[in-house]
């Protein structure tokens, strides 16, 4: 398991140092308003590159060689959370990002957390509303658009 961790740290270091670069050499860090479109980018990939080096240094435990796929009811939930964001995915054009998100919101509370009814659909109204405030109202973020228009 240490060597598949090692290479794994490396091209994640690879990753995040191009990332970065990527970021810094096509757009610019810093404009007349404030951070540029590639102050996110170079910081995030720094970040990344960090830890991924603090990957690569550690010293394996004994622990680590123990598996660390889950099983059973832990492995069920996995294979259920990556059904459910492929099908989020493949509901945001259809559904606009607005509906997709709030139905995914909502499945994640009531089928992992087992939230109640009327705390999922407040969570879920806010959160949506917030959404459309922040993204799609005061930011124009062109997000898909339901078939209701929102």
């Amino acid at each position: 398991m240490a060597k598949a961790d090692r290479v794994t740290a490396a091209l994640l270091l690879a990753l995040s140092l191009a990332f970065a670069a990527g970021g810094l050499h096509y757009y610019p860090y810093w404009s007349e308003s404030g951070p540029g479109s590639g102050f996110l980018p170079a910081w995030l990939g720094g970040v990344m590159a960090a830890l991924s080096l603090l990957m690569l240094l550690r010293r394996p435990r004994a622990a680590d060689a123990l598996e660390w796929l889950p099983r059973g009811e832990g492995a069920r939930r996995v294979v259920v959370l990556i059904g459910a964001s492929v099908l989020y995915v493949a509901l945001l054009r259809p559904l606009g990002m607005i509906i997709a998100s709030a139905l995914y919101l909502a499945f994640v509370m009531r089928y992992f957390e087992r939230h109640k009814w009327w705390l999922t659909a407040l969570v879920v109204l806010i959160a949506s509303a917030a959404n459309w405030l922040v993204f799609v109202h005061w930011l124009k973020v062109p997000f898909p658009a339901s078939p209701l228009g929102f």
